[in-house]
């Protein structure tokens, strides 16, 4: 058979896709699953489930991470594609799931076609807490899967509400016994690459009329949580110079995050999109607030002067209202590079199957800038409509997703018949 020919099953990639989404569903288009929920839980024990339907030898790792492998020509390390299926609170239905299920659909599509026979073993995997919205930081799984994190140190992660990601992920079945295959302290081997498949999550493909990215690297993150005190008082009795308002100071701090993305410009991306006032009452000033800035850039410098503005502010506030300020870093990741030669293989296997491809930097962050650290590796984008995601509304037009899983397919074909770099 020519492998150059072979193209996914549009029908089930889909209808995984919606049987996933129906999982969590917040019955507004979106998706609730996240990380070690009882919701997570059902969801990966579907996926499982298909993985085992195809015969596939699954492996779980200390931290969760779900690893399917399908079977080469010979033992050699093997080409490793897909995602996660965690979302945030209010999520879709294609973030991440989109790249894990049309890895299962490139397998299912590989075993089901006469006389095909790779040189390496391919595998499907979905990695554990990858959006931090419960458990921080962000791709956590996929970051003590290479060495970035023990897992001891990503047992004792707590919630919010102070619950332990080691007791979680014991307490929904997902504590395996496996190792994690990154550098020391995590033996074994790396993959021979990693590539996944993801929807945009921004605007520009769509805007642009570009069916495919050929992503080229993930922009740098910052998350810092600040925790302000000051002093709880009756809203029309103070003065307003005899105020220690720490809700005016985390406006302010809001403000500043805005600005300073103005000032430095370029790929400088600054929000605040979680905030906490304490009494929270409307006639009290607010003695306490907390809030998270998330700030990220393409460039490692300007990435840090925006750090170094942020800080300036917090020292200002501070003293003018007299409140005090403190800060807690809860995600530092510094921009990543993808390796050229699979930009390159994204970028002509997309072109050799009649598809439009922009080069584009990813401004989220994903799984696959942790393999980066140990593998070559590349993404591949398909469009996001109205560049909406982490949202109800997040949606991509169904000849999109296949044409994104079709190009994954292939590329995961060229790279699993090489011997070699």
């Amino acid at each position: 058979m020519n492998l150059a020919e072979l193209r996914i099953n549009p029908e089930r990639l889909l209808g995984r896709l919606e049987a996933l989404a129906e999982i969590g569903d917040t019955g507004d288009g979106g998706c609730c699953r996240l990380a070690l929920t009882d919701e997570d839980r059902e969801g990966r024990d579907l996926v499982v489930g298909w993985m085992r339907d195809l015969g596939l030898e699954v492996v779980v790792d200390v931290v969760g991470n779900v690893v399917a492998t399908y079977p080469g020509q010979t033992g050699e390390t093997p080409v490793m594609f897909g995602s996660h299926i965690d979302t945030v609170r209010t999520g879709g239905r294609y973030d991440g799931n989109l790249g894990v299920l049309a890895g299962l659909e490139v397998i299912e599509t590989l075993s089901a076609a006469a006389g095909v026979a790779l040189h390496r073993p391919v595998a499907v995997a979905f990695f554990t807490d990858e959006e931090g919205s419960r458990f921080p930081p962000d791709m956590l799984g996929s970051l003590v899967y290479v060495g970035g994190m023990t897992a001891e140190e990503a047992h004792d992660v707590r919630d919010s509400d102070g619950i332990r990601l080691g007791d979680d992920l014991a307490r929904i079945g997902y504590l395996g016994p496996a190792p994690c295959p990154g550098p020391a302290p995590c033996p074994g081997p790396a993959p021979f690459a990693f590539v996944e498949l993801h929807i945009e999550q921004g605007p520009v493909l769509e805007h642009e009329g570009v069916r495919i990215g050929a992503v080229t690297g993930v922009q740098g993150i910052s998350w810092t949580e600040v925790r302000i005190a000051g002093q709880s008082n009756h809203a029309g009795t103070t003065p307003m110079g005899h105020r220690r308002d720490a809700g005016y100071a985390a406006a302010s701090v809001s403000m500043r995050v805005r600005e300073i993305a103005g000032e430095i410009g370029g790929t400088q991306v600054a929000t605040v999109g979680e905030m906490d006032l304490h009494p929270d009452l409307v006639n009290v000033v607010a003695g306490s607030a907390r809030l998270v800035v998330d700030m990220r850039n393409t460039l490692e410098g300007d990435l840090q002067r925006a750090e170094r503005l942020l800080n300036e502010h917090l020292g200002q506030i501070s003293a003018s209202e007299g409140v005090e300020v403190e800060t807690r870093p809860l995600a530092r990741f510094e921009p990543v590079y993808f390796d050229e030669r699979v930009i390159e293989l994204v970028q002509s296997t997309a072109q050799r199957l009649g598809h439009s491809v922009k080069r584009l930097a990813s401004g989220a962050g994903h799984d696959a800038q942790m393999l980066a650290r140990v593998c070559p590796t590349g993404m591949i984008f398909v469009p996001s409509v109205n560049g909406l995601s982490h949202n109800p509304g997040e949606f991509t037009e169904p000849p999109d997703l296949v044409a994104g899983a079709d190009v994954l397919l292939q590329v995961v074909v060229d790279l699993a018949q090489r011997k070699a770099w």
